[in-house]
């Protein structure tokens, strides 16, 4: 019999990758341990060839590995984009989304690059701000859909759940901080629900933030705080080296989500088939949760 590699074995492979163990995928994928672990053992049959380090501190994939999970990512997406482009309906008209920053950093940009292709006559026009704009873009009626970070208290009925996040208080691991002086904060812009929550809860317990920069990007941000300039309101996806998260010093901040949420009046088909694109993409790595 000739070899072939199967498709869900790669979706277990990437997830892997994605989740940094065969643990943490199988709990994703709603699989058992077993049962991924036996589709990686069945890979490196078909291959003769380990994929899997399998030592302990060191890395997870041998270069076989890594390299079957660049071709992974290609074959499934062009397995997936095959399936959707032979079975989809002709759709044609006009969407406008709304997406935050870290929305168009994450697997939505790329999702929408395949709907684009998929549906061709369907003109998607992108706005990208702060949650706080893209929302009340959306309520005015001016957005069909946003895709945005809310706190998980204000997911509503409707809105599809992405994925969680957690919030945290950082700085850099150079700057010291005297809890009872002013608080260097830097901020994204007045509409940054991060900053809103931060000033409220935080100098209502006894702090008092001094605002000492102002930024709408999270890139520079994370190259302020790098640097030492003060402290700031990160979620996880930008923790990353020369980042410290403060603990037991400041309110514990609340987790977010990321939802799609879409305006009661935009409806329409090409809406639904981008949302429908969206939750397929995102259901083979990330669980969705449909808020009730």
């Amino acid at each position: 019999m000739s070899k072939r590699l199967e498709i869900d074995s790669l979706r277990a492979l990437l997830a892997i990758a994605h989740y940094g163990g065969v643990t943490r995928a199988a709990e994703h994928l709603a699989l058992s341990q077993s049962a991924v672990s036996h589709k990686m053992r069945r890979l490196e049959q078909t291959l003769d060839c380990d994929l899997l380090a399998r030592r302990a501190g060191g890395p997870l994939f041998t270069e076989a590995g890594k390299r079957l999970c660049d071709y992974a990512r290609r074959m499934v997406d062009l397995h997936d984009e095959a399936l959707s482009d032979l079975g989809k309906k002709y759709l044609a008209g006009t969407i406008r989304l709304g997406m935050t920053e870290d929305t168009t950093t994450s697997d939505i940009a790329r999702i929408l690059g395949r709907f684009t292709r998929l549906y061709p006559a369907v003109n998607v026009r992108t706005r990208t701000s702060q949650s706080l704009n893209v929302q009340a873009w959306l309520e005015a009626g001016e957005l069909d859909v946003a895709v945005m970070q809310i706190f998980n208290a204000d997911v509503a009925k409707g809105d599809l759940v992405l994925f969680d996040d957690t919030l945290h208080w950082v700085k850099s691991p150079d700057l010291s901080l005297n809890p009872l002086g002013p608080i260097p904060f830097l901020s994204f812009d007045k509409n940054c629900f991060y900053r809103q929550w931060g000033f409220a809860d935080g100098q209502a317990q006894g702090h008092h933030f001094e605002k000492v920069l102002e930024c709408p990007s999270a890139a520079g941000i994370k190259s302020a705080l790098q640097s030492g300039l003060g402290v700031a309101l990160l979620n996880g996806m930008h923790l990353s080296e020369g980042i410290e998260i403060i603990e037991g010093v400041f309110p514990p901040p609340p987790d977010i989500t990321f939802v799609a949420r879409i305006h009661p009046r935009s409806r329409t088909e090409p809406v639904k088939a981008l949302i429908d694109e969206i939750a397929r993409e995102l259901r083979a790595s990330i669980p969705l949760r449909a808020a009730g």
